[in-house]
């Protein structure tokens, strides 16, 4: 009998020490596992295997400038052509005129007012030095290029670049949403880097 009785507390010892061993691993992990950094996404209706483009602080030298606007001293980097662009959004005061660079040059059709083209953007902003908006996670899109399209800032800087080309702006609210909408804050400044896919 007490060896029976024995066999029964050392089973019994045996499980408790199991149940302890789980529960220590399990909490180790849960621990662990909300220890690690958030992934930031932006929400969207559509989600893709493609890259939102991302945020940085290092800027880069403004590679290619725009003629008519002045450029952009904090650029953002060039990027790979295809490929969602790493977004610089800059810490100064927000310019009071249209920014531009072209991070990338284009060798295919020159864009111009009336055409109708298919482009990829990244969108952030001043007040919030936040990716906003990005076509990256649910694919390019096609729109007339025409005054009530787009946004001004877009109708202004756009014509003359090249597709193929990634251009990137920085768009004061006057020409851009003004009092707000679409998701973006009142006398918001916005970063833009356009990728043009194609034209017609």
């Amino acid at each position: 009998m007490q060896r029976q009785n024995k066999r029964r507390q050392n089973v019994r010892r045996g499980v408790i020490a199991l149940i302890i061993a789980i529960l220590v691993v399990g909490s180790a992990a849960l621990y662990f596992q909300k220890s690690t950094p958030a992934t930031v996404t932006i929400p969207t209706t559509t989600t893709t295997a493609a890259a939102i483009g991302t945020l940085s602080t290092k800027c880069a030298p403004t590679p290619f400038a725009v003629p008519g606007f002045a450029t952009i001293p904090c650029a953002s980097p060039i990027g790979t052509a295809g490929k969602a662009p790493t977004m610089v959004i800059p810490t100064t005061a927000p310019p009071t005129a249209i920014e531009a660079a072209d991070l990338i040059k284009g060798t295919g059709a020159t864009l111009k007012l009336g055409d109708n083209i298919t482009a990829q953007y990244v969108l952030g902003d001043y007040a919030t030095h936040k990716i906003l908006q990005s076509s990256w996670t649910s694919g390019a899109f096609s729109t007339p290029f025409k005054t009530g399209s787009l946004i001004a800032g877009w109708i202004k800087a756009l014509p003359g670049m090249k597709v193929g080309g990634r251009r990137e702006l920085i768009i004061p609210p006057s020409l851009a949403y003004g009092q707000g909408g679409q998701g973006i804050p009142a006398n918001d400044t916005l970063v833009f880097i356009v990728d043009l896919l194609k034209i017609g």
